[in-house]
C-alpha cells in the first residue's frame, strides 16, 4: 500500500502508515493507496483512492464542491493529529499544514512545511 522515499525511508513509511490510519478510523475508510517524501525543509503525502461511497456518490452527481467542503473541514479539525504524526517522524516542527483534495482522480495530498531546513538557499530580494 505504501511507497517511500526521501533521506529516511523509515520515517517517510511511518507518516504513510500514519495518516492512513487516522483516515480510516475518521471516514471509515483509507485510501487504496499512499507515498510520502522528503525534500528539504518539506514532506508531501499523496493518498489515492479514499472517498466513502457517500462522497463518490455526490461526484458522480456532479456535487463535488460539497464533498471539497466536508473535506476541508475535516483536514481543519485533523490538523493537530496530522500535524504531530510528521513531528513524531521527523523531530522537527511543523510550521505549515497544506492540504488538497482532487475528484478525479481521487487524490489528495497534505503538504507539510518543517522549521529549521537544511541546505536552504536565500533568494535576493525574497
Amino acid at each position: 500500500m505504501s511507497d517511500h522515499d526521501g533521506a529516511d525511508g523509515g520515517n517517510m513509511a511511518s507518516i504513510t502508515s500514519e495518516l492512513v490510519s487516522l483516515h480510516s478510523e475518521y471516514y471509515g475508510k483509507g485510501p487504496t493507496r499512499a507515498r510520502s517524501y522528503m525534500v528539504s525543509d518539506t514532506v508531501v503525502s499523496i493518498l489515492e483512492g479514499g472517498f466513502t461511497t457517500v462522497e463518490a456518490t455526490l461526484i458522480a452527481e456532479g456535487k463535488s464542491r460539497a464533498v471539497h467542503e466536508v473535506r476541508r473541514s475535516f483536514q481543519s479539525a485533523m490538523e493537530e493529529r496530522f500535524r504531530a504524526v510528521v513531528e513524531n517522524a521527523t523531530g522537527r516542527k511543523v510550521i505549515a499544514y497544506l492540504s488538497q483534495t482532487h475528484t478525479d482522480p481521487d487524490l489528495a495530498v497534505d503538504l507539510f512545511v518543517l522549521d529549521g531546513a537544511t541546505g536552504e538557499t536565500a533568494i535576493p530580494g525574497g
